[in-house]
């Protein structure tokens, strides 16, 4: 006796899953679950009243020690070095944890489009198009918010509905 087979509707798979290169998928790689936790927690941290206060204390020492160093070149490079520093590193640290808030994000307003029946699955993943694609779609929307209710015969704009097909290659 052969298993039977299993249909498929079109909403099984949306073709808007990002592939394995985007950051939407955390990589098994030991070093980089590391470097993930690593930096939510160095983020966390950074956005916290202790390391502001750290912070401020260093500058006030930075400026109270200027008089005994005569406000010296070396002086001034201490601070100047220190904070290149730090913005440098930060700046991965934090694209880190904004990359995976996105990421999150996405899934959630994925979940909120694909559970409103009213509401157009086709933008699923949009954070895939181009920034063309992207600005003629928010164009067509904003044709869609200024019509008059008696205008509009559907909540979708045909203009709207077939961009979203060529956007998902149909």
């Amino acid at each position: 006796m052969s298993e039977p087979k299993l249909s498929h509707s079109s909403t099984d798979e949306l073709d808007t899953i990002p592939d394995t290169s985007s950051p939407a998928y955390a990589s098994q790689h030991p070093l980089t679950r590391a470097f993930d936790k690593f930096a939510s927690l160095v983020t966390r941290w950074a956005g916290s009243p202790a390391a502001f206060c750290l912070a401020v204390l260093t500058v006030v020492a930075w400026i109270v020690t200027g008089p005994i160093f005569h406000y010296s070149d070396g002086w001034q490079l201490v601070i100047n070095t220190g904070t290149t520093i730090v913005t440098f590193l930060m700046v991965f640290l934090i694209q880190q944890s904004q990359n995976k808030d996105s990421v999150a994000l996405h899934l959630k307003l994925n979940e909120l489009l694909s559970s409103h029946r009213a509401a157009s699955n086709q933008l699923i993943g949009i954070e895939d198009a181009s920034e063309d694609e992207l600005r003629r779609l928010a164009a067509a929307y904003l044709r869609l918010s200024t019509r008059q209710p008696e205008d509009a015969t559907s909540a979708m704009p045909e203009e709207v509905s077939t961009y979203e097909m060529t956007l998902r290659g149909g």
